[in-house]
């Protein structure tokens, strides 16, 4: 026999049944389906543009005019740039991130559009009326409200009292901004003192005019009383005036409720549902809750839900120091006095003056000027918009001396407070409530802004006594460090985002200008040292950098 000729047979046999086999399975077994995917890649860069405030010094005596820079995120670079009124003093932009709108010293608003293309031809300005003296502005999407120092008096006085007014740029005393310029349509009386117009920019229904004098005790509605009492509140321990809010009807223009508020309020911000108003005052270091719905304070009978049988409970006051605590007679739910008699360590003072209420985590972040804290404070509500088990909640972190602003990175994870006296940032985690980074910026920081998307995100600091805007990158290798500091013509007076989300929403749509429980341009440390401790800071002193107009 030949084995080798076998072999062979054997081997080809073998491929040929295996070949067999296979052309026999093709069409008969299951074969899976290969898809193609596509990877997703990275989030893309936030599309958002900054819009800052700057003006430059004065020559002669002369006030400048503003100029309104325009950055983009990715590049931190400076994309557009245009002159906008003389002396600008105040900054608000729209909800929808299209137009930016300032108040100026020479009684003119300015309309910017925040834009990569802005020119110089498309800033329109408005004459204000005669004698108004606006505060700050609040851009709704119906139109632009001012709370005004003076306003136009009505012929027909509904009450006994003489009242101050508010401008409202599409309600009471109202400018439209259907088209550009703005323009005045009417005013609406209101408690003496205004300081700002708050609500929901979106809502059609009702806004809050935010009062330092209330409908009895009205300082007699003039104008020299209504400032006297707006440089006492720089001081607020001196004041025993309660404050109050009035609903402003925006359908019939009329108002449609006085609601009481703390000692010296001086900034008010809605939930992002619009279902609450928060109202900070910093001369009572509490915070004022109004239901809008309900056009009151927070404040009810505590009542069963029958459904989850928890008892519900409301809260028209929020303390912030172990002295509201003692006055208010009120402890967060996550307090036991008789074991922590500061509640997580809460100071004797406070002093809120600014706040961003976070849609993610539904946290309200606080900035504590005179206590140099920041309280983190849960406002959650139920599916029926009654508080939460957890409203209230209260957590106190220390940062540096006179935190003038904070803002809330969009997903809530961060926070940055602006600490003016000390010229640094602090970088605050708010899973585990401590700080975890101080930066150092140029010159004594009082705004503080973020943009913020999955991947990406930068804060945005500014000092009314520098031109640099100090930009803090939250991600990459080094996270939370500085990254660049581009310069703009003149000292900045304020800086705005388009996007906090960097692609579509602007939740940032009042005013802050200094002064009337506002921290001034430069802390009270930075005057004069020789006259510092029995000065009385004037309206000016806020309004302008300079270390020598104490008064």
């Amino acid at each position: 026999m030949n084995f080798g000729q076998t072999r062979v047979r054997l081997v080809e046999t073998g491929v040929a049944l295996a070949v067999a086999a296979l052309v026999a399975g093709c069409g008969n077994n299951y074969r899976s389906a290969v898809t193609t995917t596509s990877p997703s890649g990275p989030a893309s860069q936030p599309t958002s543009l900054v819009a800052v405030l700057s003006v430059p010094s004065p020559v002669s005596g002369v006030v400048k005019s503003g100029i309104a820079s325009i950055f983009d995120y990715s590049g931190d670079s400076l994309v557009a740039r245009a002159s906008v009124g003389v002396g600008p003093t105040a900054f608000a932009v729209d909800s929808n991130g299209s137009n930016g709108y300032t108040l100026n010293s020479d009684d003119t608003m300015t309309t910017v559009p925040i834009s990569s293309t802005l020119q110089q031809k498309q800033i329109t300005y408005t004459t204000l009326p005669a004698a108004a003296q606006p505060v700050n502005l609040f851009v709704a999407s119906s139109g632009l409200w001012a709370a005004d120092l003076t306003g136009i008096k009505p012929t027909t006085l509904t009450t006994e009292f003489d009242w101050s007014d508010v401008s409202a740029y599409s309600g009471a005393d109202r400018f439209s901004i259907a088209s550009s310029p703005a323009t005045w349509v009417l005013s609406i009386p209101i408690a003496p003192t205004p300081v700002m117009v708050a609500g929901l920019a979106t809502s059609t229904s009702r806004f809050f005019s935010i009062s330092q004098g209330n409908s009895t005790n009205t300082n007699g509605g003039t104008v020299a009383e209504n400032i006297s009492s707006a440089v006492a509140c720089n001081s607020p321990s001196t004041v025993t005036v309660n404050g109050e809010a009035e609903g402003i009807d925006t359908a019939n223009n009329i108002i449609s409720s006085h609601i009481p508020l703390g000692i010296c309020p001086v900034y008010a911000i809605a939930s992002s549902d619009g279902q609450r108003i928060f109202v900070l005052n910093r001369g009572s270091d509490t915070i004022s809750v109004i239901d809008t719905a309900k056009d009151k304070l927070d404040d009810c009978t505590p009542f069963t839900d029958s459904e989850t049988g928890r008892t519900v409970t409301c809260h028209p006051t929020l303390p912030l120091s172990t002295d509201a605590l003692t006055a208010t007679g009120i402890t967060p739910v996550n307090c036991t006095l008789s074991t922590d008699s500061t509640c997580g360590g809460m100071r004797t003072t406070a002093g809120p003056v600014y706040a961003e209420y976070n849609a993610a985590t539904s946290l309200l972040v606080v900035a504590n000027y005179d206590g140099g804290t920041i309280s983190v404070i849960d406002v959650s509500l139920d599916k029926w918009g009654n508080d939460s088990a957890n409203f209230g909640k209260t957590y106190t972190i220390p940062v540096g001396t006179n935190p003038a602003s904070v803002t809330v990175l969009y997903e809530g994870d961060h926070a940055y407070a602006a600490n003016q006296a000390d010229q640094t940032v602090s970088v605050v985690n708010l899973s585990d409530h401590k700080v975890e980074k101080t930066l150092s910026v140029t010159g004594h920081p009082r705004t503080v802004v973020s943009i913020q998307n999955s991947e990406y995100g930068k804060v945005y600091v500014a000092s009314p006594d520098s031109n640099v805007l100090t930009i803090i990158s939250t991600g990459g290798l080094n996270p939370n460090s500085v990254t660049a500091a581009p310069t703009v013509q003149g000292n900045i007076v304020d800086v705005r985002v388009q996007y906090q989300d960097g692609t579509s929403a602007n939740a940032n749509t009042e005013s802050r200008t200094p002064g009337y429980g506002q921290p001034c341009n430069l802390p009270l440390s930075e005057f004069d040292p020789a006259s510092s401790a029995t000065a009385t800071l004037a309206l000016k002193n806020c309004a302008v950098q300079d270390k020598t107009l104490l008064q």
